[in-house]
């Protein structure tokens, strides 16, 4: 009523009324706006766009994610799934560990309670935007997640871009994937190529000296061309390091002996291994057997969760590796130290960097659907554009809106010896810990060109 007690007609839009019930702890029921209680009808302010508002109505949220449970990447996706599952298990609950990260979330996200969805995609850019697609259209999901292969990251971020569907990308390392093949609607927290090669380089050159003779292995596709690149032109360029041979081998390749005897008869001093998941173990072995290591010495400029576990302490010990994060970092970080304890406590073992990248994707997800007040996706994407910092597992971070690529720190390790481990799971030691914004390439340098919103 107005004050000379006639009625008045009061409109609310859908995204006032989220971010009204969300600051209150309101439902969507009856609500008190200026002293009146009324049930509102909402007016959407904005037009249908991919699953909005569809999959945002309603008690619960979907999240899509496509991880390879077989194929060459398999032990890392499920490393991977397993830090999706306890980041909606902490969501949910409001755990004060996601609270650190996202102070507004309470119990779920906007009041909803989050769901997870999954399927295999074995590393194959075709299976996941398949799977996606599927998501997309049996369960409305509010964002897709899930990459090891940065071929199916880069197929994802078109996907996302064409539906526009935020896509939080899980691990990729190549450098297309916030570069030339970046997409608005999708954001990467992992580093990569650029920045593993500008933290590991220096590291490389002080233990080593310069002028040395390398042989490259590399997995033929845009994250092991792009890698190799990068890792090159550094030493190349800052040390006089010579590439004398770039052993390229498909992904699943099982028998690396004639990529090894190319090795052998190339007078490299060094193998600078980016071959990754179960690739990058059998040519670890493999090169072994053929006694090239340690008369070589072996580098891993990305290295893999589970490498030192797969392969055996004895063989990486002493190798020099770039990484996104280590259980031990839990020393230096108090959020870390939440983290590692949460997901030994569940699931029996110390987390690899695939668990807490992902983790944090969906944690990050959390924090600026909870800032927008809304599910739109082109008021969430807004949030990340905002750079703001804010603490994560390895410290303060915030996202560059030009790539939509964290700005985040590289952690360098080298391989304890067998003797030299304190428990079974002590297979690295933190030798430095990189600030982030100096190893990263201007963001225009890769050819990235974010797209539109809607």
């Amino acid at each position: 009523m107005t004050k000379d007690n006639k009625p008045f007609a009061m409109t609310l839009s859908r995204r006032h009324l989220l971010r009204t019930a969300a600051a209150t702890g309101a439902g969507l029921g009856a609500l008190s706006v200026g002293g009146f209680t009324f049930v509102p009808a909402f007016a959407e302010d904005q037009p249908p766009l991919g699953t909005w508002p569809a999959g945002s109505q309603g008690s619960t949220v979907t999240i899509g994610a496509t991880v390879p449970r077989t194929g060459p990447y398999a032990v890392q996706g499920e490393d991977e799934l397993k830090g999706m599952q306890l980041a909606v298990e902490h969501i949910n609950e409001g755990h004060p560990l996601i609270k650190k990260i996202a102070p507004k979330v309470t119990k779920g996200v906007l009041g909803k309670q989050v769901n997870l969805v999954v399927a295999d995609s074995g590393a194959k850019p075709n299976d996941a935007v398949q799977e996606q697609q599927t998501f997309i259209n049996d369960n409305k999901i509010v964002a897709m997640t899930g990459a090891t292969s940065s071929a199916v990251a880069v197929a994802l971020n078109k996907f996302a871009e064409r539906e526009k569907i935020l896509y939080l990308v899980a691990i990729s390392g190549s450098n297309d994937t916030t570069g030339k093949d970046c997409s608005r609607y999708s954001f990467r927290q992992c580093f990569y190529g650029e920045t593993a090669a500008n933290a590991i380089g220096p590291v490389l050159l002080k233990a080593y000296g310069k002028g040395k003779k390398a042989a490259f292995m590399t997995p033929d596709y845009t994250y092991g061309h792009t890698v190799t690149k990068s890792v090159n032109d550094y030493l190349s360029q800052n040390g006089g390091w010579t590439m004398v041979t770039n052993q390229i081998s498909p992904l699943g390749t099982q028998d690396f002996s004639q990529y090894l005897t190319n090795i052998a008869n190339s007078g490299a001093e060094f193998i600078i291994n980016v071959n990754w998941g179960r690739d990058a173990v059998l040519s670890i072995q493999q090169a072994k057997q053929f006694g090239l290591t340690p008369k070589m010495k072996m580098v891993v400029p990305y290295q893999i969760p589970f490498l030192a576990k797969e392969v055996g302490p004895e063989l990486t010990e002493g190798v020099y590796a770039a990484t996104d994060f280590w259980w031990t970092l839990e020393d230096k970080y108090p959020l870390a130290k939440m983290f590692v304890e949460a997901f030994d406590k569940k699931y029996g073992y110390k987390p690899e960097w695939g668990a807490n990248n992902a983790y944090m994707q969906f944690a990050i997800w959390a924090r600026m659907v909870s800032e927008a007040g809304t599910f739109y996706p082109p008021d969430v994407i807004k949030s990340y554009e905002k750079g703001e910092t804010f603490d994560s597992t390895v410290g303060q971070v915030h996202f560059r809106p030009e790539d939509h690529q964290l700005v985040r720190p590289v952690v360098i390790v080298r391989g304890k010896a067998p003797k030299d481990m304190k428990d079974k799971e002590d297979y690295w030691e933190v030798t430095e810990v990189v600030p982030g914004a100096p190893l990263m390439q201007k963001p225009d340098a890769f050819g990235c060109s974010l797209g539109d919103y809607t």
